[in-house]
């Protein structure tokens, strides 16, 4: 009997495996066809575009339906690429393969708790130190040498451009209003033009926010960072794509914490110019996976905030 389930396409996984499937048995498979103990409790993860689950307190098995498979090849390549170079921990990658057609990685499992669980109980001059740690990660990350995980679209150039084509139907799609619409074509068309927004790639993780950051506190209550996870979206791109999660998902749109990490990644005084504010919010209206609308809901926007230019100084000033 098949321990995991056909998948036709992404869409069929989305709709009716991501969450109900049974994989327990398939875990179990790998945990015994790589020695790792059978006796320590296994919990999973909450799903996304794998499947993850905790084994015991030291392993972490990562399940890619095939529709994703790719996602898997790129996750053990930057893993194997980014070990011990970016000063915060990354999971080391202790074996990899197949199973019945599906893609896995076992890697090993930081200590700590996620960022967005810990965030509550952190007090403000800390959440500023973990966000200037994870600056000076960032920027080391972006200094490593070129790796060969190009964007969808096989290049840099022809993602922007295939991602700039769709964009607006795209945000329509998922609900943004005209207000907002309306203003895409004409705000990318500005802020793309610049010739920094073509400039060289650098690996990225693309998905920087607290859900995908631990940390942990000492006997003091200091809070360190203690790992940064989920590379299978990374890929070469602009380094000012990264800011477009960082603004949203780990600032929030508080200057302080921005500014804190911008003086972690080596930004002069801790300040974006107005140029990377724009071209950050023109990468957020790119990104793979952007929805304007529930940004617009996870960071709401100051009151009388009604433009696109305005939207950007919101996010990721530092002022």
């Amino acid at each position: 009997m098949p321990l995991l389930p056909e998948v036709p396409s992404a869409a069929h996984y989305y709709q009716h495996l991501r969450h109900a499937a049974p994989y327990e048995a398939a875990v179990a498979e790998l945990c015994a066809r790589h020695g790792l103990p059978l006796d320590v409790p296994r919990r999973k993860y909450p799903a996304g575009n794998a499947i993850v689950f905790a084994v015991g307190e030291a392993h972490v098995v990562k399940l890619f339906a095939p529709p994703f498979a790719e996602g898997a090849h790129t996750e053990a390549r930057v893993l194997a690429h980014v070990d011990g170079r970016l000063g915060v921990p990354t999971p080391t990658l202790r074996a990899s393969g197949t199973l019945e057609g599906w893609p896995y990685l076992v890697m090993s499992q930081l200590p700590g708790v996620s960022l967005e669980e810990a965030w509550p109980r952190i007090p403000v001059a800390q959440r500023e130190a973990l966000l200037a740690q994870l600056g000076a990660a960032l920027a080391r990350l972006h200094a490593l040498p070129p790796l060969d995980v190009p964007p969808p679209h096989g290049s840099w150039e022809r993602f922007v451009r295939t991602q700039r084509e769709g964009c607006v139907e795209r945000q329509r799609s998922r609900g943004l209003a005209d207000a907002w619409l309306l203003q895409i074509p004409g705000f990318l068309e500005r802020t793309l033009a610049q010739p920094e927004s073509a400039a060289p790639t650098a690996l990225l993780h693309t998905e920087v926010m607290r859900a995908h950051t631990l940390v942990q506190a000492d006997a003091a209550g200091r809070w360190t960072l203690s790992g940064l996870f989920d590379f299978e979206p990374a890929m070469q791109g602009h380094p000012d794509y990264e800011l477009a999660s960082v603004g949203v998902f780990l600032s929030g749109g508080e200057p302080a914490l921005l500014r804190a990490f911008c003086e972690g990644y080596g930004w002069p005084d801790g300040a974006l110019p107005r140029a990377v504010r724009r071209r950050a919010l023109a990468f957020a209206l790119l990104h793979r996976y952007s929805n304007l609308r529930w940004y617009l809901e996870t960071v709401p926007p100051p009151p009388g905030c009604d433009t696109l230019e305005g939207l950007a100084e919101a996010w990721w000033g530092t002022e």
